[in-house]
């Protein structure tokens, strides 16, 4: 019997599913991982902490007859990483999180073109600002960014980037539209509003179509190759 994997980030915890290839459901591991509340209305995780737990439900399941493997998860939460020690540089910011209220207020005036470009209202929901903040008051992720050393992403852009070893820094065009970067008639990340956000787009992910090749699942880490198909 040959399965297909699931992998559900949660904005509490980690889904991992087995399913035949009829879509019947074989078995499934869940596992929370911690919440920080610095301030009220701020919402932190740490990404290290989501990836230990997906990597520990991945070996719970077992992985010997798994053909190909697909992430669903939160959205708009985001953290920049260092791209040579793979650790995150700081907490990633939440969906849920408000500490950017006073920055979407900064940009009021631009909010009829973000919204011809993203679909989006200007919202501290989005990952835009929320990396904004980050690039403002974070000393380690300014430093790794002006060095060249960071990458940054949603949750599903951690998860594959770790899966893969390092070798693929990529994200859905899905995800990429809850950013408030990425222009979706275009299908591109919008050099205006990188620049309008202070973000450089070397940091970012590579966009793909939802169902596509991504990579393959690291062998040395993994004990085999299996792809990443969604």
């Amino acid at each position: 019997m040959s399965y297909v994997l699931s992998i559900d980030a949660g904005t509490t915890g980690i889904t991992v599913c087995l399913y035949d290839l009829r879509g019947s459901r074989v078995k499934k591991v869940y596992s929370e991982f911690p919440q920080y509340y610095p301030k009220p209305g701020w919402v932190e995780q740490d990404g290290q902490e989501i990836w230990e737990t997906t990597k520990k439900l991945l070996k719970e399941i077992g992985l010997e007859k798994v053909k190909a493997l697909g992430i669903t998860n939160q959205r708009e939460t985001v953290l920049f990483w260092d791209k040579t020690t793979g650790k995150p540089l700081d907490r990633a910011i939440v969906w849920q999180c408000r500490r950017t209220k006073e920055i979407c207020e900064e940009f009021n005036s631009f909010k009829e073109k973000i919204w011809e470009k993203t679909g989006l209202l200007l919202d501290a929901y989005f990952s835009a600002t929320k990396m904004a903040w980050l690039l403002r008051h974070s000393e380690s992720v300014r430093q790794a960014v002006q060095q060249g050393k960071a990458l940054a992403g949603t949750v599903d852009t951690w998860l594959l980037w770790n899966l893969t070893g390092g070798k693929v820094h990529a994200t859905d065009a899905t995800n990429a539209s809850r950013t408030m970067l990425y222009h979706i008639h275009r299908k591109e990340w919008d050099s205006e509003l990188l620049e309008l956000f202070g973000i450089p787009e070397e940091v970012l992910p590579k966009v793909y179509p939802s169902a596509y090749l991504f990579g393959e699942l690291d062998e040395e880490r993994f004990g085999k190759k299996i792809p990443i198909g969604g």
